[in-house]
């Protein structure tokens, strides 16, 4: 069974935050014990579970940005978690870091250590999990989303607009489109296994990409 908020959405179009929604949401999370989280979501496009299976050694934050590599997921399986390989082959991937990003995971990995370390003697479960629960285990999809992702919408005034966790990846997705992104950049960003999927689920914001491209020939063969 998936999580809230993971499911597909291909073949329906997609609910993403808007830019100025994904920042009520990001001014909620400030200050917040997983705040970088959030800042990942919108700024990566990561699924929650590879977001929840990321770990320490995935993270390359040398030089101004950085880098991370999608290696895992976490998933909910009969009697707990376990993690298992990303969703398809495409998923297995580099994703690059702006600036953004990297200076949240460096301020998380900051807090991190310092929860370590209040922890008692030998209670901290050391996994290397980037985003792990207060006692360094795998962190529960159904707890975050109900302790923290819904509360988080409720303070940024997004409560009851029907945004479920995946809406974050789709903001992502979104806000490259707009910008005029090509869909093969998108794809890999993405780790979509296809690109037919890409163009599937985000149909709606191709429309103007690239112009008008039959006008250009009129200058090009007249």
């Amino acid at each position: 069974m998936q999580p809230p908020g993971s499911g597909s959405v291909v073949g329906r179009e997609v609910k993403a935050l808007s830019p100025a929604q994904a920042r009520a949401l990001l001014h909620a999370a400030r200050g917040a014990r997983n705040e970088a989280l959030y800042v990942l979501a919108l700024h990566t496009g990561l699924r929650q579970g590879e977001l929840l299976g990321l770990k320490w050694a995935d993270v390359d934050l040398a030089g101004e940005t950085g880098r991370l590599f999608v290696r895992r997921s976490l998933k909910k399986v009969e009697g707990g978690l376990a993690f298992g390989p990303p969703k398809n082959a495409a998923s297995r991937r580099g994703v690059p870091l702006n600036r953004t990003a990297s200076s949240a995971l460096r301020d998380h990995r900051r807090r991190q250590n310092e929860e370590r370390l209040r922890a008692p003697g030998g209670a901290w479960g050391d996994h290397d999990l980037v985003f792990p629960n207060r006692a360094g285990h795998p962190t529960d999809h159904n707890n975050l989303y109900r302790r923290e992702y819904l509360p988080l919408l409720a303070r940024a005034g997004l409560a009851g607009e029907g945004f479920t966790f995946h809406a974050l990846r789709h903001a992502f997705a979104t806000a490259l489109f707009l910008r005029k992104e090509h869909p093969k950049k998108v794809q890999a960003l993405m780790g979509h296994s296809s690109i037919a999927q890409t163009m599937d689920t985000y149909s709606h914001l191709l429309e103007d990409i690239g112009g008008d491209a039959v006008g250009g020939l009129d200058e090009a063969f007249g």
